[in-house]
């Protein structure tokens, strides 16, 4: 699914109201016969410019390039953990056009540590979670939100990898500035290592 920049069947509109562009995303999936659309990693977008919560209003700093793969899929779906995992930290995030519940978990492989994001979840799939908790590879995690919780975007899960994560707790950079993405895509390397769709 390319929402870049450089699509241009999206309008100024698709990317102000999610009613609009979920039924641009639901139609581009029924063209295809697919049940999940997928795509987003390093791509530059326009979506951002609706909230000022991505720095638009500065050409220098704005942050427009997406830092995760994004699945676009029915609000409610179910999401599983592609490995071993312990609850690294969660928490709703709020801002217009941020993740809403998110849940960042740990992983470790072959002695090597790192994160990975799950944003724009359902309320529920942080309500009774622990901070600590434990999954095996393959257990159920969370389920989509729609709109109204998500940061006002149609459904779907940002999945990112993060190498370090710092000091962040519950919320990590999803999107980056020119400026800063040597940094974050050295950090947030390529989600599909991990998910292998492509």
């Amino acid at each position: 699914m390319d929402l870049s920049i450089n699509n241009t069947d999206l309008n100024f509109e698709m990317l102000q109201f999610s009613s609009l562009l979920e039924t641009y995303i639901w139609n581009r999936m029924k063209s295809k016969n697919a049940q999940v659309a997928y795509g987003g990693y390093l791509e530059p977008r326009g979506i951002y410019q609706r909230s000022i919560h991505f720095n638009q209003q500065d050409p220098d700093n704005e942050r427009n390039i997406h830092l995760g793969m994004d699945l676009w899929i029915e609000a409610e779906t179910p999401i599983f953990t592609p490995l071993d995992a312990e609850v690294h930290s969660f928490r709703n995030n709020l801002n217009y056009g941020d993740y809403g519940p998110t849940i960042i978990l740990k992983h470790e492989v072959e002695g090597i540590k790192f994160y990975t994001l799950y944003g724009h979840l359902s309320l529920t799939s942080i309500s009774s979670l622990e901070v600590g908790q434990c999954f095996k590879k393959g257990a159920l995690i969370a389920t989509l939100g729609d709109a109204t919780v998500n940061g006002d975007y149609p459904p779907h899960l940002h999945f990112q990898i993060i190498k370090d994560i710092g000091e962040f707790k519950g919320d990590y950079p999803g999107v980056s500035s020119k400026n800063d993405l040597t940094f974050f895509a050295q950090n947030c390397p390529d989600p599909n290592l991990l998910l292998n769709i492509y």
